[in-house]
């Protein structure tokens, strides 16, 4: 099934068994292209030469804090993605956490690990400006 299949269906086909497939297939894809990248960046970690010059060692230190801070959001995502795999396997995925609703083909196309419909993620948003504002 394309993209362009799975939007031309009849909104009561809304995570029918193919829909369900077919975010399974882009979740693995995904899982699969995020993990051969962590790996790849752990080799990297791995084989840095050591620096006897100390700005070579302050410029290589750094690198390595970005390395691992890119590291730990790619990680992050891993799991977000291992969730949705579960959500998948429950018959929870693609509906809102918070309300129930339908999260939606196109929002799940753009972002297949969301938990929130899209009014649901600016509340919670908006929740969240307003608690940073008021510290």
């Amino acid at each position: 099934m394309t993209e362009d299949d799975l939007l031309g269906q009849a909104p009561e086909a809304y995570m029918n068994e193919p829909q369900r497939q077919f975010f399974r297939n882009l979740l693995l894809a995904q899982r699969t292209d995020l993990q051969a990248r962590i790996d790849q960046e752990f080799r990297a970690l791995r084989e840095q030469e050591v620096h006897s010059d100390p700005a070579d060692l302050g410029s290589a230190e750094e690198a390595r804090q970005w390395q691992l801070r890119s590291l730990e959001r790619e990680k992050r995502l891993l799991d977000k993605i291992d969730q949705a795999l579960e959500r998948l396997a429950r018959g929870d995925y693609g509906w809102c956490e918070e309300t129930g609703e339908p999260i939606g083909l196109r929002r799940l196309l753009l972002r297949p690990t969301a938990t929130l419909c899209f009014e649901a993620k600016e509340r919670q948003e908006q929740r969240e400006r307003h608690t940073r504002e008021g510290a």
